[in-house]
């Protein structure tokens, strides 16, 4: 008699273990955009009325595989579910790991982050870097989600590129 009751509480385990697990593989496959945003700051003010929220020292934003580091972020609304994220440091910084696996890394003076446009802008010490390849920059505009770029220069510096040969597959 205990061996059928024994059986189902195994089993029961069993399914209560899979579904957990299962759980927890797709909550790990969630784009970033749908994973909660974690903040952290040496001090935070916020306007609530009009929207405004400012972080300073040592910021760091994380969501997901996307993480802004600077010394001060802005984040305002400018249409509703459209916020704008004004990262400043020495540099500030953007990484985000990309749907093929690979990393991407920007940074510059400043970032502006627009997460419902898929709009990243990076101004003043610009640079972009993928892959062991990198682009440099006054300005630099970056797509999330085509991955397409524009850098721009200034009179006093062009844009420049690296890039880095693929590695052959070896026989």
């Amino acid at each position: 008699m205990k061996k059928p009751f024994l059986k189902k509480i195994t089993f029961s385990l069993y399914l209560l273990c899979s579904v957990l697990v299962s759980a927890v593989t797709i909550a790990e496959e969630k784009p970033d955009f749908e994973q909660e945003i974690l903040i952290s700051a040496d001090r935070q003010a916020g306007d609530l009325k009009n929207k405004i929220a400012s972080y300073i020292g040592d910021v760091v934003i994380k969501q997901g595989t996307l993480i802004i580091t600077a010394d001060s972020v802005k984040i305002y609304q400018a249409k509703v579910d459209e916020e704008v994220y004004i990262a400043k440091g020495q540099p500030a910084k953007f990484e985000q790991k990309l749907a093929d696996g690979s990393k991407i890394s920007l940074q510059a003076d400043e970032i502006k982050y627009e997460p419902a446009i898929h709009s990243i802008v990076i101004s003043g010490n610009a640079l972009l870097q993928q892959a062991g390849s990198e682009v440099k920059g006054s300005q630099i505009t970056y797509n999330t989600v085509t991955e397409q770029l524009n850098a721009i220069g200034n009179q006093d510096e062009k844009t420049s590129t690296v890039l880095q040969p693929k590695k052959k597959a070896t026989p």
